[in-house]
């Protein structure tokens, strides 16, 4: 596995309409192209912008929606190593607490649908997501749990290792 790629960090953000669907965008760009995945993007980092700063601001790019903090559940935090053998992410995981009134109109980076959350694993998202992402949330989103896991990935695969599970105060 190459050891000197870039790492970067970001954030995802789940949010859902007021019936409970989950808005995905579909991917214009890399990484993800062609693929659904929730909301998020890349910290500001010559700015020092914190995990929730750079939700609240990505949230609203996207999509439109004013959140505050207080509007967000961290719920997980991933370190995948050599993703698509192009570089090492650090990703936190948010579970947003305000719907969506409705669908954003596209932007550059794609367009948007909302799914329920059985037809999510059906739908052509990142092979990685249905191994890291969607099972933390499923296990610790609406729990109030967190979860901090680091992953191996390669070739559609990731090697989960956990580090820390946080249970609900």
């Amino acid at each position: 596995m190459p050891e000197n790629l870039p790492f970067k960090i970001s954030v995802l953000i789940f949010l859902r309409d007021k019936a409970g669907k989950f808005l995905m965008i579909k991917r214009k760009k890399s990484p993800n192209k062609d693929c659904w995945s929730p909301v998020g993007g890349k910290l500001e980092m010559q700015i020092g912008e914190s995990p929730f700063e750079c939700a609240v601001r990505e949230a609203r790019e996207e999509t439109g929606i004013k959140l505050c903090a207080a509007d967000l559940h961290l719920f997980g935090m991933v370190s995948e190593k050599s993703y698509e053998g192009s570089g090492h992410w650090l990703m936190f995981l948010f579970n947003c607490k305000k719907p969506l009134d409705e669908l954003p109109p596209e932007i550059d980076e794609g367009n948007f649908a909302f799914f329920a959350r059985d037809e999510i694993d059906n739908i052509a998202i990142p092979p990685t997501d249905k191994i890291l992402v969607w099972p933390v949330f499923d296990e610790h989103a609406e729990a109030g749990t967190f979860l901090a896991y680091r992953a191996k990935c390669g070739a559609g695969t990731a090697e989960r290792v956990l580090e820390e599970r946080i249970p609900r105060i």
